[in-house]
């Protein structure tokens, strides 16, 4: 009953809205937009950043401020132009997200951080479907959001971590290993849920779901197979030049190019953007690519997390309180015991796993949103899961500090006196 009112809910908004007039998209309304957008966002950040929060949360309140959902009026005459910032974000947050991982990087992520990855990531996505499922959740919807729930927010746990000046601890390393990890599955499973979700029509069946897999797996293997070989080595040549302007549009050339591709297979724009990046990785001007594509990645990334907010029905949110705590909670108990399990028979102490376990449980970010927005742009989800993940990650964004903090804070006596034994020593 709980469910079936929410969707006649969305289904009355979901009419509402769609009956209302679009303006016609021109130059005009995207700039007016754009100037809201980016004022709104800049009050928002300063304050997020005032209380010591994540810009995260600060860019998505700053979406549901200017939204069309948001009375008494919207401060956005279309929200097309709210998609098309959405989908550049989306492009230019994976690319340089790619870029930090190089093949070399890849293969030397460690086993043990391999098998905790694929474990806790794997079985909080199981545990947290049938859960959704209970909840009166569709198969699609159920999918999503368990994929979502699985992942940690790099952003947001990396920021804590290094402003701690804890990054560099035994436990911080593994569970950076881990995020590596947890984002590869994401976004290779975002890219064949999309193409199961185009090709079966919600009807799923082996057939679609092989082809999907098959495609996405030939294509992340042409790319990191062939194009290593060869793209590295041509960008090489463009760096030689000392003509950042031409190695910017090449490389942004280059995750356009992959990304359209993507699409074209039926894949996610998503795979094809972080594979571009994987390949200016290999490069030896990566360093330099990194830096000339860090302010575009800013900009449009928080285009991206503001386009979220903006797409979220603000006045049904506290309908959705109960189902994100219960999946925050799922989420956090099973990734939180996976880990530890795993963990147990390792070298890391019982105070390095715990630490990695709560690091690793708490905070949903960017990809969690970036998979809501994968499944709404392929009509696979209903327009439930987007409110509920935006929810989830203002959550635990806002609890992922204290509670790396009181994991840090856990036998740190006994940890300081192992380091100066060891300096001794």
């Amino acid at each position: 009953m709980f469910i079936f009112i929410l969707r006649m809910e969305f289904f009355l908004h979901g009419a509402v809205f769609s009956s209302l007039p679009v303006p016609e998209l021109s130059s005009e309304f995207i700039v007016q937009d754009f100037a809201f957008i980016m004022v709104i966002a800049a009050i928002m950040l300063f304050i997020t950043h005032k209380l010591k929060q994540s810009m995260v949360i600060g860019y998505l309140l700053a979406g549901m401020i200017i939204g069309p959902y948001t009375p008494p009026f919207s401060l956005i005459q279309n929200v097309e132009t709210v998609n098309v910032f959405a989908e550049l974000g989306i492009i230019m947050l994976l690319f340089v997200i790619g870029i930090e991982f190089p093949i070399a990087k890849l293969k030397q992520i460690g086993k043990i951080s391999m098998i905790v990855g694929l474990t806790e990531s794997i079985g909080t996505m199981l545990i947290t479907f049938f859960v959704a499922q209970n909840l009166g959740f569709s198969v699609f919807d159920s999918m999503f959001l368990a994929l979502a729930m699985s992942i940690t927010s790099t952003v947001v746990t990396i920021k804590v971590l290094e402003e701690m000046g804890k990054i560099k601890e035994r436990s911080s390393i593994l569970i950076l290993g881990v995020l590596i990890v947890e984002d590869i599955i994401a976004i290779t499973a975002l890219a064949i849920l999309q193409s199961i979700a185009v090709a079966s029509d919600n009807d799923i069946s082996i057939i679609p779901i092989s082809i999907s897999i098959a495609i996405a797996i030939v294509f992340i293997g042409s790319i990191l197979i062939l194009g290593s070989r060869f793209l590295p080595a041509m960008i090489d040549r463009i760096g030689k030049t000392n003509d950042y302007a031409l190695l910017l549009i090449v490389i942004l050339g280059l995750a356009f190019g992959l990304s359209f591709i993507a699409n074209i297979l039926g894949l996610s724009v998503v795979i094809g953007a972080f594979l571009a990046g994987v390949l200016v990785a290999e490069s030896k001007s990566a360093t330099i690519a990194k830096v000339i594509t860090i302010p575009l990645r800013d900009v449009f990334s928080a285009l991206f997390f503001i386009s979220i907010g903006a797409l979220v029905n603000v006045s049904v949110i506290p309908m959705f309180i109960i189902p994100a705590m219960i999946l925050i909670l799922t989420a956090f108990a099973t990734k939180l015991i996976l880990v530890l399990a795993v963990l147990s028979k390792s070298k890391f102490d019982n105070i390095e796993r715990l630490r990695a376990g709560l690091g690793l449980a708490t905070a949903k970010g960017e990809m969690s949103l970036v998979i809501a927005k994968g499944g709404q742009d392929v009509g696979a989800i209903t327009s439930s899961v987007l409110p509920i993940l935006s929810v989830v990650t203002i959550i635990t964004s806002f609890a992922c500090p204290y509670i790396i903090r009181f994991a840090q804070n856990i036998g740190s006596s006994k940890t300081d006196n192992k380091i100066d034994e060891e300096k001794k020593a």
